[in-house]
């Protein structure tokens, strides 16, 4: 068995790093371990918004409908694969249960907190640190093609304005004036100015880096197998690499976490989404800003070093192939949209699953089965956005500190899990 730390966090992905950044900072010996390479997962392809924007959950009225209804359509923005999986469907009914009012607000509540502790928090940590990952906050813009979809989006605009997420409604002329990029023909736009973007795969780099340099272990290419476990403590984990130790275990495995915890007989309610991207070279003209294309369900992504296009969501389970109906939808949405879709030069196709919590908000906290377990998963496609409150939070659980924020609302009891 390989020598104990303070905690043993297993996933490294930009959860992970940065549960483990802050732990190392508050004097924890910590040990990390990664099944690939830290960051190749959702950590890695996706579009880089931090977006406090998006506190409004996905499971609002009308969404299992609407699903339903693009259960024919592969490109749709949401979509479901139709064949038989037990698991994923029951999964799915739970998330149809959950859309509701009161659900979508107390999810929107503990979103909005979460996120905007993230916000304030990650710029200080990038500069005390020293990484560059192309952070700036140039807010996000909405783009409609089609009236009525903005009209349908004028509830989402006072709810965020509600939670105190600043947000405006643009009439077209603004829109195009703010982004010359886009074609004419636009209807309007929805600005959100306190969001911001990076490049996600300089920020897990930079994020190893400094974890590495303030002593943390991290252990590539190691799968967790097992777990050796005594009453209500998990004495070791078992790894393709041997077994390894620790006082505390986060979990902080992402769309794998559901997996892993079967291991533990821990039934997660969380699900892969598998989201796409392509990444090229700068076209000319590039958005000035992240842009999200509304129809199509598209984000666009600028930075000094690339482009990219994003987003979408595909319930397939644990489905490992890329799915080119997919990719073509993001190229049509940016062609709709866009006067230069995308560079000259393609860079990367990529897909990658994100860890979908049945009612939206991520688990973290205490095990309410094991007593040196905590839970750091279940971000969906906020991740990158909720990265810096989740260590912080996870430190000041394990620590006993008192939190930035209210945890009880992440808190896996009320999975009982």
């Amino acid at each position: 068995m390989s020598e104990s730390h303070d905690v043993l966090i297993l996933g490294g992905g930009v959860i992970g790093l940065s549960c483990a950044l802050v732990l190392a900072r508050a004097g924890a010996s910590v040990r990390v371990l990664e099944q690939a390479q830290p960051g190749a997962g959702a950590s890695h392809g996706n579009c880089g918004t931090l977006t406090p924007s998006h506190a409004i959950p996905l499971s609002v009225p009308g969404v299992p409908w609407k699903a339903l209804r693009w259960m024919t359509k592969r490109d749709a923005p949401l979509y479901v694969n139709p064949r038989p999986d037990f698991e994923r469907w029951r999964w799915l009914l739970g998330f149809a249960r959950h859309c509701n009012t009161t659900d979508a607000q107390r999810a929107a509540l503990a979103r909005c907190a979460i996120l905007q502790r993230s916000q304030a928090l990650l710029p200080q940590w990038l500069a005390e640190e020293g990484i560059d990952c192309e952070y700036a906050q140039l807010g996000t813009l909405y783009v409609y093609r089609d009236g009525r979809a903005l009209e349908a989006d004028r509830h989402d605009v006072d709810w965020s304005n509600e939670l105190g997420v600043r947000t405006e409604i643009l009439d077209p002329d603004r829109v195009l004036a703010m982004e010359p990029a886009l074609k004419p023909g636009i209807a309007g736009g929805v600005w959100h100015p306190d969001d911001a973007q990076l490049r996600p795969d300089k920020l897990v780099a930079g994020l190893e880096r400094r974890v590495r340099a303030r002593g943390v272990t991290i252990e590539n290419g190691v799968r967790v197998e097992g777990f050796a476990c005594s009453g209500k403590r998990i004495d070791s984990v078992r790894t393709t690499r041997g077994d390894f130790a620790a006082n505390r275990i986060v979990m902080a495995l992402g769309a794998w976490s559901p997996k892993i915890a079967r291991h533990l007989r821990l039934r997660l309610p969380i699900q892969p989404g598998k989201g796409y991207s392509i990444t090229t070279s700068l076209p000319n003209p590039a958005p000035r800003r992240p842009v999200v294309l509304r129809e199509p369900g598209v984000c666009v992504t600028t930075w000094s070093s690339g482009f990219r296009l994003g987003s979408t969501m595909e319930f397939a389970g644990y489905d490992e192939t890329l799915n080119r109906t997919r990719l073509d939808a993001l190229r049509r949405g940016a062609q709709a949209y866009l006067r230069a879709p995308f560079g000259a030069e393609l860079l990367e196709e990529w897909w990658g699953w994100r860890p979908m919590c049945v009612d939206e908000v991520p688990l973290i906290g205490s095990s309410t089965r094991f007593n040196n377990l905590t839970l750091a998963t279940g971000h969906g496609m906020l991740g990158v956005s909720m990265c810096a409150a989740t260590g912080e939070l996870v430190a000041a659980l394990l620590g006993g500190t008192q939190p930035a924020i209210d945890p009880a609302p992440y808190s896996p009891a009320r999975f009982g899990v």
